[in-house]
């Protein structure tokens, strides 16, 4: 795929990892690099000054061995707090912001941050204005990501993007549903391609892009310059790659190994402890390994399980077992195919005569 510009930062594709708060730490957005993703953006950090100190928010500006471009993405309801927050991601290595107003979360939404902004127009566009001048004199472009609307009757996506471009950002991300819709329903893309129509700016289609097939029709529908996977990648980083190459050749690339997916849980794992500490990392790997064998034979005893063990060392010990145990069986993972169930199904019990 060709590159793709975002202000003076050339990308090497148009596959991007998308942010999300408690899942695209450094050792996740590392895996999904390494796995096809051209770009990552980091969860989002609080324009919050008394709140920069805190564990939560170091960990979210460590930025320690990471790739670049390094795009942090800042939330927050005061434009001065923004452009400050902005301002101190720079000082940590950002090299593009990303203004949050496009997570519908309950408790993001009801202080008016996220995408309860996309209700509030000349608010929203102030911050646009003020982080842009924080940024632009030394360099580093600013980005949006925001949904259609605040609901069915509210979708502004087109009127903001517009003005968005005019105040200086470089790059939109349209997730194809409301704030109103979650994550419930599907999502829509005619929203997405007017406003494609409407900026020159590159624009990034997000919303339900879970296998090759939909990524294709995706891009074919909205004519997006890239396109954002989220929910899909959670257990699943090599979606990317999965993508990439059928994107490339028309063709379903091979199925990852067993063993294959082993290493990488592994090596994510040691990453995710180096991050979090043991105390902090056992608990919160718990989810990537959920996500990485709820569709498996045995995931879900095997999940009961992992939320029993309390070291780093017994969390790996059992992994490398479940799936050594796994490759014998099945030595591949199947396809992932919209529509289809693709759990591996498992053999039958076998009782003693």
């Amino acid at each position: 795929m060709s590159p793709l510009r975002i202000g003076s930062i050339e990308l090497p594709g148009r596959l991007f990892a998308a942010p999300m708060a408690g899942v695209t730490d450094r050792p996740f957005r590392q895996l999904c690099r390494r796995l096809g993703a051209h770009y990552a953006v980091s969860e989002m950090v609080t324009s919050r000054r008394d709140l920069w100190t805190s564990l939560k928010t170091s960990r979210r500006a460590d930025h320690e061995g990471e790739a670049a471009p390094i795009a942090v993405q800042i939330a927050g309801t005061e434009p001065i707090m923004m452009a400050e927050a902005a301002a101190y991601n720079i000082d940590r290595g950002a090299q593009v912001i990303d203004i949050n107003m496009g997570c519908p979360a309950k408790k993001v939404c009801n202080v008016w941050a996220g995408s309860a902004l996309m209700k509030d127009e000349p608010l929203a566009l102030r911050i646009v204005e003020a982080v842009v001048s924080a940024c632009a004199p030394r360099g580093v472009p600013v980005t949006l990501k925001m949904r259609t609307g605040w609901s069915a009757n509210e979708r502004n996506a087109v009127a903001l993007a517009r003005r968005a471009e005019a105040l200086g950002v470089a790059m939109l991300t349209v997730h194809g549903r409301t704030r109103e819709q979650g994550y419930s329903g599907v999502a829509e893309y005619d929203t997405l391609a007017a406003v494609k129509a409407a900026v020159r700016v590159p624009v990034v289609a997000n919303g339900d892009i879970d296998t090759p097939e939909k990524a294709r029709a995706v891009f074919a529908a909205t004519g997006a310059d890239a396109l954002m996977i989220g929910r899909a990648a959670q257990g699943r980083p090599w979606i990317f790659r999965e993508i990439g190459h059928f994107l490339a050749t028309g063709e379903h690339c091979p199925a990852p190994r067993t063993l294959e997916v082993k290493a990488w849980l592994l090596e994510h794992l040691l990453d995710h402890y180096g991050l979090y500490g043991e105390f902090t990392g056992v608990r919160t790997a718990r989810k990537h390994i959920g996500w990485a064998v709820r569709s498996l034979p045995g995931g879900e005893l095997f999940r009961a399980r992992m939320n029993t063990l309390e070291s780093c060392e017994a969390q790996l010990a059992a992994v490398t077992e479940f799936f050594d145990v796994l490759a014998s069986k099945h030595p591949s993972l199947p396809r992932h195919t919209a529509g289809h169930d693709t759990r591996i199904e498992p053999e039958p019990e076998r009782h003693a005569a």
